[in-house]
């Protein structure tokens, strides 16, 4: 994370300052808590001239910190060992990764192993049984005496010379033809233009080339929120004051209750020399009432001026640069900069701004600081004039409630505000001030001083000092602050959604916020049936909200009687053995960082997982990395399922090396993501086409190659098996000796090849266009042990046609000339002219998308074969290699007959039209639903009418609006110590295009699939 965080000395180390000769002598014992991975938390003891002084989180810097606006920093190391400090605690263990098809593939060599020892058993009973009974009458011939060849034995050696023969159908150069496709694949996406990101120069990379057909089966993603989702850049787009909306959108929704100008043309703060040239505005009457004088509107960016943690430093050209600790407060204070409210500098006592060019000094009398709990934060000041005022801003849950009763025809119309800016997924912070007495506040002010100094409840009487002076307020107004999403982040989250792709997202905000970021982002939705907040303390409080959520969710269920929950009966796998009932329905969960620490225990996971993934999207909020990664295994575990992790900084490596894959986007936060990750890119948009396109070509490519090796390799061996019935299991192969060594390596490797790496079946844009297509991969169709075993039933069906016609068709025939043809030679050529016509047939059947490259290796392959053909039966290889070419002439005379020709074209045909029949009537009557959307779009030549865009509804304001914080407890300390830090530039903002692609989508998605659906039934 880049955001700052306070840590500051202890008092007695602080004075130590930076004088080398005392640090020397520095002589301390610290006691600590042991090693583990808690980052929020530490509790030590340091003992130092005879007195202890306590440590806590503030005082310690983590191992893998970057360490900002201080020159010099010295310390004392608490885990000098690497595996002890929090940040290797966090960090999850290396695995490696192999994909479902890896292990698949493995399971089925065995089991084609066992195949062959047993195909070489049979053959070896068969040669001991006719060595016994027939091969006893040849022994007078072959010179043979009685009892010198035992028929045991022989079907012994049998065995193992069918072991060696049989040997091609287990696929050796399977693995490498594997290894071959991956590559490509991995290039075909390091390649992919519509994945580079002109603006950091940074293309897609695949970082390993063993996963990429995983990406085509994702059923869940986890995904960091900061710097993922969202770009980590805030901007400051509306306020209310006073009970009026200022409009910083350029193209504000008609709908909307504004008062907005006309003029579409950006303010021009030119006026100001000190204004931020990135900030831009559109709404002119916010300028026009600062320069009437409105004493509402000058508060309220006085406000904005004086109550925050910034800090301020001009660089070396005398430009203004504010080091902020959250981008929030980066957004408030750059939007007061511009309107002419420009905070310059502070000192432990004084804060100085400069109001409309003249500069004003106010004296900080005392800082109460942000902290979770009270989801505010406030400044006491005294201004040029003597009066006392109390500037506070917050959360509008927090902050409405502390009002004074006059507020209250303000306080409706700015919570109608506040409801609209939430609907629109801004951050939300409500502002207000309290004129403070003299005499009250120095009263107030002593017993804080007591507090402060207090040793028992510190923090109880500090925190009811805070409650007591922030009441009576009044209220000033609103702001909202918008955390840019990544560009394409909605498109991307409803196109996985079609896909069926379950969403976990988890953000390190606090719940409010996480809600806030999950509607910005589509992740959350109005249509969504209900959102369950899971924020217990307690084990018995998350467990019994966890009951509440199931039971909540399964009564609505019941009660819908629309068709809109959908009952499906699954088996609860890993978990139990019972039959769990799913809801397929639009439900959320959101659950806390301490209350996910319970939820993960062994007695309520399983509670937690259920409600888990009944669930459309899970939000985890305030998650340390180790639980990232334990979510992750949690699903991975008992799910069975395949999971991707996507995330952009260092807290997410644990996450991605446990995902199956795990994607780092090079993002604001360094690289460590991005080492750790097996994908990177620059732009979460990218997912959508890493996933949907080559993801889901990847598998697709994968399974059918792997369809038709398996076909390959067992049309090709099991003619010897049949052969061998025979020929008295005598190991005689059937194929010349160089077809057997050239077959998988030049006559059909190519082809497969070219199918493996370019073959699709419907175009990318298709796949993106609808998404519905990413379906088989999440179910594992295209390829498993059925799919295998039909596979084997095709080549088995193959090689029984291979050997059986020309069999029969040679059997006591003879050529045209009068000469027998059925010689063994002749038999073997027809049979590998066969062989090799008939696979190229069948993976030209096979092939969805032709190029140059499968043409010429389809054809060029059976051209190979009749060249090398022709080479090995000629005379002249024959005179060189007499004892290695044996086949002299044959070819020439076998292809002269038309009976050969007559034969191969009967085989192939034979071979190849019951799976062109088969094919046929399952495209007609059961097509997939690629196949219907292909026949879809060749019906639809003509273009079709533009689809006229939906006008985009408003959220109802149910919810309350989440606050624009991303605070830590610790600055009002750290401010009013006196150690100011110093400043860098600003990260820049940008524009987030229009997301009208969204409606298009539904639109074409739902036409698509009811008129598919208008005949036949859409089947997966």
């Amino acid at each position: 994370e880049t955001n700052l965080k306070a840590r500051h000395a202890l008092s007695v180390t602080k004075e130590l300052g930076a004088d080398i000769s005392r640090l020397a002598e520095f002589d301390g014992i610290v006691v600590c808590e042991a090693p583990n991975n808690k980052l929020d938390k530490f509790t030590g003891v340091l003992s130092w001239k005879a007195s202890k002084h306590s440590l806590n989180n503030k005082e310690i810097i983590l191992r893998g910190c970057v360490l900002r606006n201080t020159s010099w920093c010295f310390g004392m190391v608490i885990f000098a060992a690497g595996p002890d400090t929090k940040l290797m605690q966090n960090s999850g263990k290396t695995k490696f990764k192999r994909t479902s098809i890896d292990r698949l593939m493995n399971t089925l060599v065995l089991w084609i192993f066992g195949l062959l020892a047993c195909l070489g058993i049979i053959l070896a009973i068969g040669n001991s049984v006719w060595e016994q009974q027939v091969g006893e009458q040849f022994r007078t011939f072959l010179f043979w005496n009685e009892g010198e060849k035992n028929s045991v034995f022989s079907g012994f050696l049998t065995f193992w010379s069918y072991v060696i023969i049989l040997n091609t159908v287990v696929p050796i150069s399977l693995y490498v033809s594997v290894e071959v496709i991956r590559l490509g694949h991995s290039y075909f996406i390091n390649w992919d233009r519509k994945m580079y990101y002109s603006g950091k120069a940074t293309p897609a990379e695949a970082r390993t080339t063993t996963l990429n057909e995983e990406l085509g089966q994702i059923e869940y993603i986890f995904s960091d929120k900061t710097g993922t989702l969202t770009q980590n850049i805030m901007t400051f787009k509306k306020c209310s004051i006073n009970g009026r909306i200022y409009a910083g959108e350029e193209h504000d929704d008609p709908g909307q209750k504004t008062e907005m100008t006309k003029k579409k043309e950006p303010v021009d703060f030119s006026f100001n020399p000190q204004a931020d040239k990135k900030f831009q505005f559109f709404d002119h009457s916010l300028i026009e009432s600062i320069k009437l004088g409105d004493p509402k509107v000058h508060e309220f960016l006085r406000i904005l001026a004086l109550c925050h943690t910034v800090m301020s430093e001009e660089n070396s050209a005398g430009q203004l640069i504010y080091q902020v600790q959250s981008p929030d407060e980066g957004a408030l204070v750059t939007a007061a900069r511009n309107f002419g409210f420009v905070f310059k500098s502070r000192t432990p006592e004084t804060i100085t701004i400069e109001e409309l060019g003249t500069l004003v000094t106010y004296q900080l009398l005392a800082f109460l600081d942000f902290s979770n709990i009270r989801k505010r934060m406030s400044v006491i000041v005294r201004n040029p004039e003597g009066q006392i005022k109390l500037y506070s801003k917050g959360a509008d849950t927090v902050l409405l409630e502390k009002l004074h009763p006059s507020n209250g025809d303000l306080l409706s119309s700015t919570s109608d505000h506040l409801s609209e800016f939430a609907g629109e997924g801004l951050r939300t912070l409500a502002i207000a001030y309290r004129d403070l007495d003299d005499k009250y506040f120095k009263e107030w002010y002593k017993l804080l001083e007591d507090a402060n100094a207090a040793t028992d409840e510190r923090d109880e009487r500090i925190a009811g000092l805070y409650e007591e002076i922030e009441r009576d307020l009044m209220l000033l107004g609103a702001t909202a602050v918008e955390d840019k999403r990544q560009e394409g982040v909605i498109e991307t989250v409803t196109s996985l959604s079609l896909a069926n792709i379950k969403g976990k997202i988890i953000i390190n905000q606090k719940a409010e916020t996480a809600i806030n970021i999950g509607y910005a982002c589509n992740v959350l939705t109005d249509d969504m049936n209900e959102v369950f907040v899971i924020a217990g303390n307690t084990m018995v409080e998350v467990r019994e909200e966890l009951r509440k959520a199931k039971e909540n969710l399964f009564g609505q269920s019941r009660s819908f009687s629309n068709g809109h929950v959908v009952w499906e009966k699954k088996q609860h796998l890993e978990l139990d053995s019972i039959v769990e009932e799913t809801v397929t329905g639009d439900y959320a969960l959101i659950i806390n960082g301490h209350s996910l620490a319970h939820a993960l225990e062994s007695d309520v996971k399983n509670d937690f997982l259920e409600l888990a993934c009944m669930c459309k999207t899970v939000v985890c909020c305030r998650v340390t990395p180790l639980q990232k990664a334990q979510v992750v295994e949690l699903v991975k575990k008992h799910r069975n399922a395949v999971t991707l992790a996507i995330g952009d900084g260092a807290n997410d490596v644990s996450m991605i090396k446990s995902a199956h894959i795990g994607i780092g986007i090079s993002g604001q936060e360094g690289l460590q993501a991005v080492l750790a990750s097996d994908y990177s890119f620059a732009q979460f948009r990218y997912l959508q086409r890493l996933l949907l396109v080559h993801g889901r070509w990847s598998y697709f490519r994968m399974c059918k190659f792997l369809r038709y090796f398996f076909y390959k390799n067992f049309a090709f061996t099991l003619v010897h098996f049949w052969f061998g019935f025979f020929c008295g299991f005598s190991a005689q192969t059937v194929y010349d000796q160089w077809f057997i060594t050239l077959f998988n390596i030049v006559y059909t490797s190519l082809p497969v090849l070219a199918m493996g790496v370019f073959d699709q079946d419907v175009s990318d844009q298709s796949s993106m266009n609808y998404p519905q297509l990413y379906g088989p991969g999440q179910l594992n169709l295209l390829f498993n042990k059925r799919k295998f075993f039909i596979c084997v039933a095709h080549g088995v069906y193959t090689s029984l046609a291979l050997f059986f016609i020309p069999y029969g068709a040679f059997y006591n025939g003879s050529g045209e000339d009068g000469q027998h043809i059925a010689d063994y030679q002749s038999f073997t050529v027809t049979m590998a002219t066969s062989l090799v016509i008939v696979v190229s047939v069948q993976i030209s059947l096979d092939t969805s998308y032709w190029t140059v490259i499968n043409h010429f290796f389809i054809w060029g392959s059976i051209a190979t074969y009749f060249s090398i053909l022709f080479t090995m039966h000629s005379n002249g290889i024959f005179g060189i290699f007499p004892n290695q070419f044996p086949f002299v002439g044959n070819a020439r005379h076998s292809l002269t007959q038309k009976c050969f020709w007559l034969v191969v074209l009967l085989t192939t045909v034979a071979s190849v039209m019951p799976v062109v029949a088969f094919r046929f009537l399952k495209v007609d009557l059961y097509p997939t639903l690629s196949d219907q959307i292909r026949q879809w779009q060749k019906a639809q030549k003509k273009a079709r009418p533009p689809s006229t865009r939906r006008s985009q509804t408003r959220r109802s304001s149910s919810r309350r609006s989440g606050y624009a914080f991303a605070h830590q407890e610790g600055y009002g300390e750290l401010i009013t110590s006196g150690k100011n830090m110093r400043t860098k530039n600003p990260p820049p903002t940008s524009g987030l295009e229009a997301n009208s692609w969204i409606e298009n989508l539904r639109k074409k998605t739902t036409d698509t699939v009811s008129s598919l659906s208008q005949d036949k039934t859409v089947k997966l």
